[in-house]
């Protein structure tokens, strides 16, 4: 089953990228795993699946450790500033930095360990008071203190936008998450300025982020199904 839900999921991106007149290679499909055992990922990995997303340290570190090294791991969930280390360890891509003290740790640890940690930087686009991510107006300010970090590398933005019962719904934070993307790339505030990535979209709206520009997109259940 999980095989033939990549291949949906893969055929629905090509789909959406055509529509857009887009490479479907230029669009990464991580794989939200959380809660799911290690042979539900490892069925996926049989798949061609490379990249997985994990929102808990404490249970993303098991499944690291015991599936194969070849494997990406993005950091998807709300981060507290003490567990910046392991984080830096474990984790390619962390896509949840919101905050400059969250930055300043993820620096010194990336720094301990010789090399730069790629981050986006979460936007809350929705402004929802219980979600994390910076707002729209302070993406600048925390992108441009974090450009001082020197083992930092900032490779675009992530959001996730209210939910809503239709896909069509979510296109607009979709959309003010793209243009916000191109006024910062203007003011020079990423690694690349010409590719900047956007994680935005899941399993009930992918499609549509696509749509809008979203080079990543974080589908779980449509691969996995229900999580337990």
């Amino acid at each position: 089953m999980i095989c033939e839900n990549l291949e949906m999921i893969r055929a629905a991106i090509a789909r959406a990228a055509g529509r857009c007149n887009r490479d479907p290679e230029s669009i990464e499909l991580v794989a939200v795993s959380k809660r799911m055992t290690g042979d539900r990922i490892s069925a996926a990995v049989a798949c061609g699946q490379t990249i997985f997303g994990e929102n808990y340290l404490q249970e993303a570190r098991v499944k690291i450790e015991s599936l194969p090294s070849s494997l990406r791991w993005h950091f998807i969930g709300h981060l507290q500033s003490n567990k910046a280390r392991e984080a830096v360890r474990l984790f390619d891509l962390i896509e949840t930095v919101d905050r400059l003290k969250l930055a300043r740790a993820l620096d010194r640890y990336a720094g301990q360990r010789g090399h730069r940690q790629d981050v986006l930087v979460q936007v809350n686009v929705g402004r929802e008071p219980q979600k994390s991510g910076v707002l729209p107006e302070n993406a600048e300010q925390l992108l441009s203190a974090m450009a001082e970090l020197d083992h930092l590398r900032i490779l675009g933005l992530m959001t996730m936008p209210p939910r809503v019962s239709d896909p069509e719904q979510s296109r607009p934070w979709f959309r003010a998450l793209r243009r916000l993307a191109r006024q910062l790339a203007e003011r020079g505030c990423f690694a690349d300025n010409d590719r900047v990535e956007l994680s935005m979209g899941m399993s009930a709206d992918f499609a549509v982020a696509i749509e809008e520009g979203a080079t990543m997109v974080r589908v779980g259940t449509a691969i996995f199904g229900r999580r337990p």
